[in-house]
């Protein structure tokens, strides 16, 4: 405001009944700090823009301490990690402001009640993904992973660009918490097995760790999900409790240890073209916090978002070559037979769910019709790319 104006207006607009301040004592008390000037602002009635937020518009430097719960193992690359890099960055953009101490699966909450933790006030954020939750809210599971859906790169695209985001954002506003996404695993392997699977015949009677929709299509084969968390997978193969595992990708994979107890590691990973991992905050937390600080954790699950896919991308290529380095491993594909049948049991599986479920089936009418533009384009350029172009050149030596 020009010093003119405003002290025109500090003589014309002061109230009745209020303590009028001279230009003098006005113009120290700002050199001095003894006035604030969103102090002075507010004294003459400007409200600004910020008013629209929903966030509290007084700029404070109150201090906030924050718990963070995630469903992935202490110490876990790049899942973990990442929230450890989240707290990080938010730490650093506030400039303390906002601190949060992470706790990894198993630490203050269990890994698969990390839900109903931020919900009921246990914490005020966590990390895992939505599928986990399908007992609870089955259209969930859309924003995580659909067998035979959309890969990291179109599930991004729907989310943040398309419909996707809002309608997660509306699904969990009956819950209390605000969804962002803060990560992507991208296309995963189909799984570890003591068996060759060279028909759906033989997924009958399997006992599998998998989670989502994807248990639901093997049910319908005639196997059985089991949900465990990523700390129990490897005992639990090794046991018997499950007869095979999938998980996510050569890096983490051979960081479990699967390659020393199974014989058959099996691509591609049809249920999990391209997972979306979630950061959740209370929504009771976070529309109490000031504007500036509910912006910079929405940029840092940006930038984890982006940064998760990318470290997974870095370290498959080089895992990829150690897990075919073991002796008796034997890496296969499942048979165009197998995959034609699980999706067809994935058609019922979703039919069946979005009919019994109302927002289900809103959810996935927009992710269809996301999908079908979105593969149309994948047809006419990547998948031309892949199949014709992407073999790298003969470099020059």
């Amino acid at each position: 405001m020009h010093l003119t104006l405003l002290h025109l207006t500090l003589h014309h607009a002061q109230p009745r009944g209020k303590m009028k301040i001279s230009r003098k004592a006005f113009f120290k008390g700002l050199a001095f700090g003894t006035l604030a000037l969103p102090g002075v602002l507010r004294l003459l009635g400007w409200r600004g823009q910020a008013q629209q937020s929903s966030g509290p518009n007084i700029i404070t430097r109150k201090r906030y301490q924050w718990k963070m719960v995630t469903t992935w193992p202490p110490n876990f690359p790049i899942l973990q990690e990442g929230c450890e890099q989240l707290a990080q960055w938010i730490h650093e953009m506030t400039d303390g402001q906002l601190h949060i101490q992470v706790f990894a699966g198993g630490e203050l909450v269990p890994p698969l009640e990390i839900f109903d933790a931020v919900r009921n006030g246990v914490a005020e954020m966590g990390s895992g993904a939505a599928y986990y939750w399908a007992g609870k809210i089955p259209a969930a599971q859309f924003f995580a992973s659909v067998p035979f859906g959309m890969n990291a790169q179109q599930l991004n695209s729907w989310l943040l660009a398309g419909q996707g985001l809002e309608l997660w954002r509306e699904l969990y506003s009956h819950y209390d918490l605000v969804p962002f996404p803060a990560g992507n695993t991208g296309v995963q392997m189909g799984g570890w097995f003591n068996k060759e699977i060279n028909s759906v015949h033989d997924l009958k009677g399997l006992k599998m760790r998998i989670p989502g929709l994807g248990g639901k299509v093997l049910e319908k084969a005639g196997g059985s999900p089991v949900l465990l968390a990523g700390s129990e997978l490897y005992t639990g193969l090794e046991r018997g409790v499950i007869d095979a595992t999938e998980w996510l990708s050569p890096f983490h994979d051979y960081k479990m240890g699967f390659h020393q107890i199974a014989r058959y590691y099996y691509t591609p990973g049809w249920h999990e073209p391209g997972t979306t991992l979630e950061l959740i905050v209370s929504k009771t937390h976070y529309d109490q916090l000031p504007t500036h600080l509910q912006a910079i954790i929405t940029a840092a699950a940006s930038r984890l978002n982006e940064w998760t896919l990318a470290a997974m991308e870095a370290a498959n290529g080089i895992y990829l070559e150690k897990i075919k380095a073991v002796k008796g491993l034997q890496i296969r594909s499942f048979s165009d037979e197998v995959l034609q049948e699980l999706k067809k049991y994935t058609v019922t599986v979703i039919e069946e769910l979005t009919q019994n479920d109302p927002f289900a089936q809103r959810v996935y009418q927009s992710y269809h019709a996301f999908r079908q533009k979105a593969t149309a384009w994948a047809d006419l350029s990547e998948h031309q790319y892949y199949e014709r172009l992407s073999t790298p050149p003969t470099t020059v030596q």
